[in-house]
């Protein structure tokens, strides 16, 4: 399999997994708590998708340097996540509002330098 066409399929699956954390988002700045539990495990589990298909290019068919830092942060991202959901979601405390958009911007910085690596 070719890395170019690895990554361009994950940067597809976290476009769409961005869609659902900016809905995500509005929910809760709109002032609800929380999300609903299907679209907070929805974004979870296409997220992970993309991350494990870039882990899996970067044991196998290798990833440009580039590549590499964005899956270091969308592991750093993927943790915050994984923070928000049990010791906030899980707990039906509301989120917090910093560490969402800390989260957000890793992975917005993570899928910007994937971007340029799968399309340059």
């Amino acid at each position: 399999m070719e890395p170019i066409l690895i990554m361009r399929t994950a940067v597809v699956l976290l476009a769409v997994a961005a869609a659902g954390g900016l809905a995500m988002a509005g929910i809760r700045f709109a002032g609800k708590p929380h999300p609903p539990t299907w679209m907070a495990m929805g974004h979870g589990f296409i997220a992970g998708a993309a991350v494990t298909l870039l882990v899996y290019a970067y044991f196998t068919v290798g990833l440009p340097t580039l590549a590499q830092f964005a899956l270091v942060l969308f592991v750093l991202a993927a943790i915050g996540g994984v923070v928000l959901n049990l010791n906030y979601h899980w707990k039906q405390l509301p989120l917090p509002k910093g560490l969402m958009i800390v989260h957000a911007l890793v992975a917005v910085i993570g899928f910007v330098l994937l971007l340029i690596a799968a399309w340059t």
